[in-house]
């Protein structure tokens, strides 16, 4: 059997990706990935310099005869989003994605590709090395943390980019320019617990087979968030029979929807019989619910092993409480944008620690006002399920600018080059434009990318030919850019 890069082209392109697949860099951990960067730089006698963030900045020389043209900064994030499915045996802290080839399309066994924003790296690799690529002076930008709060935009130093334009390649839309961005805010809630007296033996209450997604893309699809449902089918059973609950939690990721969730719980001989029946006939409300977008989803309850006390019967209501009643998806459409999400939030994280509950609650809008007003309300339940809510921060969002000279450019090129016109966009997720923009004035930017699908979940897939495309469309934009 081929392996999965052979014969692809561009050769350039997914020699790089290849690269990147093989090097753990999950938020937090891209200190391989920065050092093969600026290794490869070197090698090819670039300037390469890292901030004291830790963002890598690489300069190119213009072609010959252009080095008066404009400087262009290429934007890409160094980190990626690790998630798995429960039966993957995959490390990502050292284990190389396991690449597979399917049809028309690249993705990885159980895991995360990486394909955002890895190919948009790759790309700016190489049209950097590329001796048919056409261009001025070039500054490829790649920043840590894009995934887990923008932390490399958000450090960037001020002069340490020089270029006034900025082509961000982490879009995952091919044909598509985007020109804004949604801004975010997290919210952590955290709740006190109390411990009562054991009853009953153990069991495990799983909830799968989701598809969860990018909390920004994939907010409007109506896919099923985990936690969400399994504290629903956890208010039907205590009100059907007493229980302890031991254990909840699930979600990974402040920007994916949560995909699987699991809880403890004590049931004596009674309490077992009307359990057993609940999850029959919540296995078939889940398919009434969700069949169509969620074809997988399931609930299964099985014995298990535990010697923690559960929950007093007041935190175990105040948790499943809080959980149901936090908002999930889509919250409004844009009144500006046709198409576009405005507003949305994303039940992400519950985590039952020593002593208390966490929930994060991660939340979108390109209306700075709308933000806060969710941002208020998720606020409330917290205070009235008797939990403390804490502002994590938050990112600009990235207005539009439809007069953009990039822009002009860019859809000009496209109609040329590729034979069609390119469709203008906004897109309700977190781009560094908003942040790099505030930063480094005078920005004019542009976004743009091949065609990723199911970015944050292991369902990711990034689509062969489109990435030829979008590196042919990255070439003709900057040799336009050049003059």
């Amino acid at each position: 059997m081929a392996a999965p890069f052979d014969g692809l082209k561009p050769e350039l392109v997914w020699k790089h990706f290849e690269a990147l697949t093989r090097i753990p860099r999950c938020s937090g951990n891209e200190a391989a990935a920065a050092r093969h960067v600026l290794t490869w730089a070197r090698a090819k006698r670039f300037e390469a310099v890292q901030d004291a963030t830790g963002n890598v900045l690489v300069r190119v020389p213009a072609s010959p005869g252009k080095a008066g043209a404009p400087g262009v900064v290429l934007q890409g994030h160094l980190d990626m989003v690790g998630e798995k499915d429960t039966s993957s045996p995959h490390d990502f802290s050292r284990d190389p994605i396991p690449v597979v080839r399917r049809d028309e399309h690249l993705g990885a066994q159980g895991t995360t590709l990486g394909a955002d924003n890895g190919v948009g790296l790759a790309a700016a690799m190489a049209v950097a090395e590329d001796p048919e690529a056409v261009h001025g002076p070039l500054e490829l930008l790649c920043t840590l943390e894009e995934e887990t709060g923008l932390t490399g935009a958000r450090g960037l130093e001020p002069g340490f980019v020089r270029g006034k334009t900025l082509l961000n390649l982490d879009s995952e839309e091919e044909g598509s320019l985007y020109v804004g961005c949604a801004g975010g805010r997290d919210t952590l809630i955290e709740l006190p617990v109390k411990r009562a007296a054991a009853k009953g033996k153990p069991f495990r209450v799983k909830l799968g087979g989701l598809k969860g997604g990018h909390s920004g893309l994939d907010i409007n699809t109506g896919r099923g968030n985990a936690l969400r449902l399994l504290a629903l089918f956890l208010d039907r059973l205590r009100a059907a029979t007493p229980f302890g609950l031991v254990e909840f939690g699930g979600g990974d990721k402040h920007n994916a929807i949560p995909r699987e969730a699991q809880a403890v719980v004590l049931l004596e001989a009674a309490g077992l019989k009307a359990a057993n029946r609940l999850v029959e006939a919540f296995r078939a409300d889940l398919q009434a619910m969700f069949g169509k977008t969620d074809a997988g989803v399931g609930l299964e309850l099985d014995k298990a092993k535990s010697t923690e006390r559960p929950l007093s019967k007041g935190t175990r209501d105040a948790l499943l409480d809080l959980v149901l009643a936090l908002p999930h998806g889509l919250l409004a459409m844009s009144q500006a944008v046709p198409g576009l999400v405005e507003t949305s939030t994303n039940l992400a994280v519950v985590r039952l620690e020593k002593g208390k509950a966490t929930v994060l609650e991660s939340s979108r809008s390109s209306v700075m006002p709308a933000l806060a007003a969710v941002t208020a309300g998720i606020f409330a339940q917290a205070r009235l399920a008797g939990a403390t809510p804490i502002d994590k921060g938050g990112y600009p969002g990235w207005q539009p600018d439809l007069d953009s000279k990039v822009l002009q450019r860019a859809k000009g090129v496209h109609l040329r080059a590729m034979g069609k016109e390119a469709q203008v966009k906004a897109i309700h997720a977190g781009l560094e434009c908003g942040i790099i923009g505030e930063k480094c004035g005078g920005m004019d930017m542009l976004s743009f990318g091949p065609q990723i699908e199911w970015p944050h979940s292991p369902s990711e897939r990034v689509h062969i030919a489109s990435v030829g495309r979008f590196y042919s469309f990255l070439k003709a934009l900057l040799a336009d850019l050049a003059g």
